[in-house]
């Protein structure tokens, strides 16, 4: 029988969900106290219980006991941490986006750092900015294309899409779309097509980013929180949206049709609290009928009908931050 474990990030610690059998059961691990919310998380599949989380102002951090355990990586050379990415056959080698903008790689499991500061050479990275006059842009998401693991795209919060063709060393501005990005995603079954959340809408691009399509037709709410298509089937899709940053009033779509047309999810954030925000989901690796969600309040939800119902999990965690799941599934 299949067992899966969820890395949950929390506004104040990280732990993992795991199930022994199928998904019939489920145990919540310790939780690891952090100094700052968790921002977001990654699993390593060339090491299955090797997991990274980028944690805000506290730096990053490394499970290597599927989240038994976490240990604070102190050669990261900077404070901020608000994007990890593991790479997919490279046990050792991971990127940390951080703020200001940039992009760290280590080769050594989070030992030591170099500076892929081919990032900062972007032309119009002197254009990028944050809405908060003490804070500066950030990378806020980072993602590699599933077939070719040295084309990286790099969310910029706020500054745009920008893409490296060479594991992060050069960097390219990808325009044609909102520039407050939230999240990016690719997926398997197509990795020319690229779903971005902005503070505007959705955004999908069927060329590896040269060009864009705004995809918010049916949508009520404007601010993209995350998005996500199967790892299976590039054309279902689904999002999480709400009229503002204050996440007021949220609600949850899905598509079949690659965006071009949304449905309204029941299920979630409604009952004791409409406003509670999915704000974060992950499709599971080793079986891609399910998904999973977590709310801002703490609730956790798995769909085995790729996204058409759900059912809240028997778990109760105080918090889910913004984007801060991953699956691994064995």
């Amino acid at each position: 029988m299949s067992s899966t474990t969820i890395y949950v990030g929390m506004h104040d610690g990280v732990c993992a969900v795991s199930s022994a059998d199928g998904g019939k059961t489920w145990e919540q691990g310790p939780v690891t106290p952090l100094a700052h919310a968790a921002a977001r998380l990654t699993t390593s599949p060339a090491t299955p219980k090797r997991a990274y989380l980028a944690a805000y102002e506290a730096g990053v951090y490394r499970t290597d006991d599927a989240g038994l355990t976490w240990r604070h990586l102190a050669g990261y050379p900077t404070p901020y941490a608000h994007s990890v990415l593991a790479h997919p056959s490279e046990p050792a080698t991971v990127y940390v986006g951080s703020e200001p903008a940039a992009v760290y790689r280590s080769g050594d499991g989070g030992k030591t750092w170099e500076d892929c500061r081919g990032l900062q050479d972007v032309p119009e990275s002197s254009e990028w900015g944050f809405h908060a006059p003490t804070r500066d842009s950030h990378v806020r998401d980072l993602r590699a294309a599933p077939d070719n693991p040295d084309r990286l795209y790099a969310g910029i919060e706020v500054g745009g899409m920008v893409r490296s063709s060479d594991g992060g060393a050069t960097w390219k501005q990808l325009p044609g779309l909102n520039d407050d990005i939230h999240c990016v995603n690719l997926s398997a079954h197509r990795p020319q097509s690229i779903y971005v959340a902005t503070a505007r809408a959705p955004y999908r691009s069927d060329n590896g980013g040269d060009d864009w399509e705004l995809i918010n037709v049916g949508i009520q709410r404007r601010y993209t929180l995350h998005i996500s298509a199967a790892p299976d089937d590039a054309n279902l899709v689904l999002v999480t949206v709400s009229e503002n940053a204050r996440r007021s009033n949220p609600q949850f779509y899905r598509s079949t049709d690659a965006g071009q047309s949304w449905q309204l999810v029941d299920g979630l954030g409604e009952g004791e609290n409409p406003q509670d925000m999915v704000v974060a989901f992950e499709w599971d690796p080793g079986e891609t009928k399910k998904v999973y969600a977590g709310t801002d309040g703490g609730h956790l939800y798995c769909s085995e009908d790729r996204g058409v119902s759900w059912q809240r999990l028997p778990v109760e965690l105080g918090t889910v931050a913004v984007g801060a799941m991953a699956i691994c599934s064995g």
